[in-house]
């Protein structure tokens, strides 16, 4: 019964995270930002970013059922700060239209999913491995914003 209760709460959790990009979404002002010919096609992030919250939930999850250790506490710890980075970024980049912050703020993320992979892995490589998809996803829209970013500053 743990087992359930903990996966709904990690489940939710993500949910959370996930409702910044929800709430703060492109809008006419993202569509007439200059943006490199690799920019993903819109659809494409909605379907991706719901398969990555889905493995980060289950990553956590996997974690959390692990024996305690220290690798525990501290991945865990770093995986609440990764959700938090990853809910500020929606806000910082659509709801404040804040290009640069976003970009150090998903600097700041990949950063963070990195750290969480490495403190994850002593517990459970499945979740480690599971957070990879992540961190590759979070690469490329770190590439994409800074991209946005210098096509898009004023001189």
């Amino acid at each position: 019964m743990l087992s359930l209760f903990s996966l709904l709460v990690s489940l939710g959790l993500v949910g959370a995270a996930a409702s910044s990009g929800a709430r703060f979404r492109p809008d006419g002002w993202y569509r007439q930002l200059a943006k490199p010919a690799w920019t993903p096609p819109d659809l494409a992030f909605p379907i991706v970013w719901g398969i990555l919250y889905l493995l980060m939930a289950l990553a956590a999850w996997r974690v959390f059922l692990a024996e305690p250790s220290i690798w525990r506490t501290a991945g865990l710890a770093v995986y609440a700060l990764q959700l938090a980075a990853n809910a500020a970024w929606s806000w910082l980049f659509f709801g404040r239209r804040q290009i640069l912050l976003g970009l150090l703020d998903i600097a700041l993320l990949l950063c963070l999913i990195a750290a969480c992979i490495a403190l994850f892995a002593p517990s459970s490589a499945l979740a480690a491995w599971l957070m990879v998809p992540y961190l590759l996803w979070v690469t490329l829209a770190l590439a994409l914003n800074a991209s946005v970013w210098r096509r898009n500053r004023r001189a």
